[in-house]
């Protein structure tokens, strides 16, 4: 999907670089398959915030996406191709042959018209979905399984895809877009391509505004406070942080591992790359 830049006639303008959306070939989502989705403003069940920096931002109301590809052997054809707000890549409604709608992540080269399949027989083109015991090796994949029949909870972003390395008995190899290598059951389903929308990343904001229609709020630099309020606050004039940088709490902010689940340890067969 190209990018739309902009002549800078005003500040906000100048830099900014949007996505030309060429490949929408519908505006108005499907009724039957949204849900409402309430703010939090990135507080929790007791009213605390727990997620920083959220609140604002425009209504949406959230596309219910079939990860499951439960409906196996029935062929469905491409409707249209949407925009969804609440992720990064694009979503495909599908029409299934006995009547029925859903909506899927859009991989790269289905286009509206196309058909697509879920079951162990289907061909290996981009929209299909196969158990990765039945998929060759090599493939690049998307919407990963780690437990058969839970849905695909792996390579969802745009521009993303996991390569299927080699099968070994009961587990296949994978290796996923943060780097990491793992083994994940052979029974579990992916779906074939990769993930459209590929210049998600390079998306220029331009303005402060557009960040809060998303519903994203200032963030205030630790170094600019007082030391009471952070470890990097205090000094006269500038100051850098001081030592290691560090959460408003203490905590170190880059090189902190965050993985604590050694039950899955034995599926790494490779950390992602640091």
């Amino acid at each position: 999907m190209p990018l739309k830049t902009y002549r800078p006639t005003t500040p906000g303008q100048r830099g900014m670089a949007r996505l030309d959306r060429v490949e929408v070939t519908r505006e108005q989502p499907e009724k039957s398959l949204l849900e409402p989705l309430p703010k939090t403003g990135g507080r929790n069940s007791l009213g605390r915030v727990s997620a920083w920096h959220r609140g604002g931002g425009h209504k949406r109301l959230y596309r219910q996406i079939d990860f499951r590809r439960d409906k196996q052997g029935i062929p469905a054809r491409v409707a249209a191709i949407e925009y969804d707000p609440n992720r990064s890549a694009n979503i495909a409604l599908l029409h299934y042959a006995d009547g029925e709608k859903r909506y899927i992540l859009h991989p790269l080269g289905l286009n509206v018209g196309d058909t697509v399949i879920a079951g162990a027989t289907a061909d290996i083109l981009p929209g299909n979905t196969l158990p990765l015991r039945a998929i060759p090796p090599g493939t690049m994949i998307h919407n990963l399984e780690l437990r058969p029949g839970k849905g695909g909870q792996l390579v969802r972003a745009a521009g993303t895809s996991a390569q299927l390395l080699s099968k070994e008995d009961d587990y296949s190899l994978v290796k996923l877009p943060s780097g990491e290598t793992r083994k994940v059951l052979t029974d579990c389903r992916a779906t074939i391509g990769q993930i459209g929308n590929l210049d998600h990343e390079n998306v220029t904001s331009g303005k402060a505004g557009r960040t809060r229609w998303l519903g994203r709020r200032p963030t205030v630099r630790g170094v600019a406070m007082n030391p009471i309020d952070h470890p990097h606050g205090g000094g006269e004039g500038k100051t850098g942080t001081g030592g290691t940088p560090q959460t408003p709490w203490g905590k170190p902010t880059r090189g902190y591992r965050t993985r604590r689940n050694p039950r899955t340890d034995r599926y790494i067969v490779e950390r992602r790359s640091s």
